[in-house]
């Protein structure tokens, strides 16, 4: 949804993590995700950009976008993110960490902070959701690749729009995929079970999900059935890749920003071993979603969903949180700029 932002507001509100995910339920993020990839396919937003940042260990991620448009002003985001991988090994840190800047895109004033690793996960897994809504088969039998807190928020997201029959847990760390199995099962009522590889479950998953760090793929030909819907999650910086480049080159591929897959996602290995043109790609999610383009053409395609994530999503989902804190008297109100803001050049 697009918030409307009041014409007068003082002072910058700070939310932790605790509070984005008080004020941001599943069913909402997902319904604002939607929403701003609905108002991205009719032109109503500032486009989004992305900037990356190796350094040793792991790098820095800055993604941008507003939206404009609605009952009030619009709205800007930019979102800097850590990505860590070694982190909850070597440092009991989270591998994802970083900060969300919401602006009043009219005159420029710093609305709100916001922790992002929380809305980080839900907003990816409401993308996966708007997706598989769309593209997936009805009755899903799911398969997640990577058991970290993203995996987590990508099964309660799917939960929401697809009837869930059984779900494989797959992860390098055996103990990791167990535990997973045994929350997920627990709090979402499901058969939920720990997989070794994916070529275990390969002939049962309709509907695959993959969010790891994997710098090569994994997920291949011979692991997906026709009609099965892929969403590959973790590719979001040029040296990851999860999906093998012939399984993208010979089904269709949906992408969440067609310019930003092409140079970070599992579709730029694709185009870089000559496999794929641009011009393959069906289409971008927000086309789908609006319906200028025709998503699923027939019951036995694949399908794979390159979602390197958007801060289109970022800022539809911060509006809400920073409309409902302002509402709940949420967060803390500070001064960024201090008593000389209104000179200072």
């Amino acid at each position: 949804m697009c918030a409307a932002v009041p014409s007068i507001r003082r002072g910058t509100l700070v939310l932790d993590r605790g509070d984005v995910a008080r004020l941001l339920p599943v069913p909402d993020c997902i319904d604002a995700v939607e929403r701003a990839f609905q108002l991205h396919a009719r032109g109503e937003v500032i486009p989004p950009a992305v900037l990356g940042t190796h350094v040793a260990g792991g790098g820095f991620h800055v993604k941008t976008a507003g939206i404009r448009g609605g009952d009030g002003r619009p709205v800007f985001a930019a979102k800097i993110n850590a990505n860590f991988p070694g982190n909850p090994a070597q440092h009991r840190l989270p591998t994802i960490q970083g900060v969300l800047a919401l602006f009043d895109a009219t005159d420029g004033r710093v609305l709100a902070l916001l922790d992002s690793i929380e809305l980080t996960l839900r907003r990816t897994a409401a993308a996966t959701a708007i997706a598989a809504k769309r593209l997936a088969p009805e009755a899903a039998t799911v398969a997640i690749c990577g058991c970290g807190d993203q995996a987590r928020s990508q099964l309660r997201a799917l939960a929401h729009v697809r009837p869930l029959r059984r779900v494989a847990a797959i992860d390098l760390d055996g103990e990791r995929a167990a535990r997973f199995a045994d929350e997920m099962a627990a709090e979402l009522d499901l058969d939920v079970f720990a997989a070794r590889a994916p070529g275990d479950v390969a002939s049962e998953t309709n509907l695959w999900v993959t969010c790891t760090p994997a710098r090569h793929w994994f997920l291949g030909r011979e692991h997906v059935a026709p009609g099965a819907f892929v969403a590959a999650v973790g590719a979001d910086s040029p040296d990851k890749q999860e999906i093998e480049p012939e399984l993208l080159a010979e089904h269709v591929v949906i992408a969440d920003i067609l310019d930003q897959c092409a140079t970070i996602g599992d579709l730029h290995h694709a185009l870089d071993a000559g496999l794929m043109r641009r011009e393959d790609v069906r289409a971008e999610l927000a086309e789908v979603v609006a319906g200028t383009k025709r998503g699923r053409r027939s019951a036995d395609e694949i399908i794979v969903f390159d979602s390197t994530g958007t801060a289109l999503q970022d800022v539809a989902s911060a509006a809400i949180v920073y409309e409902r804190a302002l509402a709940a008297g949420a967060g803390v109100s500070i001064d960024l700029g201090g008593p000389s803001a209104a000179t200072a050049g």
